[in-house]
């Protein structure tokens, strides 16, 4: 299976917000999104995790 499951963490509060798929065979480098933090209420940089 090429897609596989990554989970996205905030850079400020380590919380691990959000989810989403990645293609390994195209994308080798960690996926990062600035996205919302609704513990830290703002908008962060989101950074895959394993």
């Amino acid at each position: 299976m090429p897609r596989e499951i990554c989970q996205l963490q905030c850079s400020v509060c380590k919380n691990r917000n959000y989810s989403t798929t990645k293609n390994r065979k195209t994308t080798t480098e960690r996926l990062e999104f600035n996205k919302f933090c609704r513990k830290c209420r703002k908008h962060t940089a989101h950074k895959e995790v394993k």
